[in-house]
């Protein structure tokens, strides 16, 4: 698939998103959302993709928001079915997807740019990043899953009074918080994404896949997250990853992982 909206690139298995509506601060629109549908999902069995990394183009947003003007005149069945729809196919395919991705934070990510960064595993925000979900100045509220990541992340009454204030936070707070993982320069935030993923690669893809959907459970409701780690955990016995680990370990050598 070409891509109108996105900027791909494979470098050394990482595969590399910006969001490239530069002139619209890289507000989500519904053909940047069916594009990051796209190709999440085409590389998730992707042997030549080991991880992802997105960010924005240009040097002022990640992400401003959503694409406002489409919405609009929406009703409350239409409103119903956008939610649904981006959270579905884009927003949960990013949170559960087995190979992992970091959010690189260059600029802004205000509304859906914080819920699309909130989905991915890991954050990382530019020192001079501004983070926020100001919806209820426009009438709404979040509607890409930022009500629930949101609090899961920094915990209730923060997350309470993010929304409901409206009020943006910086990359200081938000690393307080716990919003993001790590805070960096201009010139270091994508060399530490990278540092950070390429860490994770050479580990058992196969248990970071497992590791992945355990720690995801202890936010479903009814689901028994420890249950799901046992499973995942007894799943690991059966791959080739974790036979090839455990001889690694005993050869004292490097390991060489396959996936599988």
């Amino acid at each position: 698939m070409n891509y109108t909206n996105l900027l791909i690139e494979n470098r050394d298995r990482i595969l590399y998103i910006t969001i490239n509506r530069e002139n619209k601060l890289n507000a989500l629109n519904k053909a940047t959302l069916a594009e990051l549908h796209d190709v999440i999902t085409s590389t998730s069995h992707d042997e030549q993709v080991g991880g992802i990394i997105i960010t924005g183009a240009g040097e002022k947003a990640f992400v401003a928001g959503a694409d406002i003007s489409e919405f609009s005149d929406f009703n409350a069945d239409e409103g119903r079915e956008l939610a649904r729809e981006g959270q579905s196919k884009v927003f949960d395919v990013i949170e559960n997807s087995e190979k992992p991705i970091i959010a690189a934070l260059n600029g802004f990510a205000l509304g859906g740019g914080l819920e699309l960064a909130m989905a991915c595993h890991i954050r990382i925000a530019l020192i001079t990043a501004k983070m926020g979900l100001p919806e209820v100045s426009l009438g709404l509220i979040p509607g890409y899953g930022g009500t629930q990541r949101l609090s899961h992340l920094v915990g209730k009454g923060k997350a309470m009074e993010m929304i409901l204030s409206a009020d943006m936070i910086n990359a200081e707070e938000a690393f307080r918080i716990g919003l993001i993982n790590h805070i960096a320069e201009p010139e270091q935030l994508l060399q530490k994404a990278e540092e950070i993923l390429k860490k994770i690669m050479t580990r058992s893809p196969f248990a970071v896949g497992c590791a992945i959907r355990a720690v995801n459970a202890a936010f479903n409701e009814g689901v028994n997250g420890y249950e799901t780690e046992i499973a995942e955990f007894s799943n690991c016995f059966d791959s080739e990853d974790f036979k090839e680990g455990i001889a690694a370990f005993i050869q004292k050598r490097k390991a060489v992982f396959s996936g599988k």
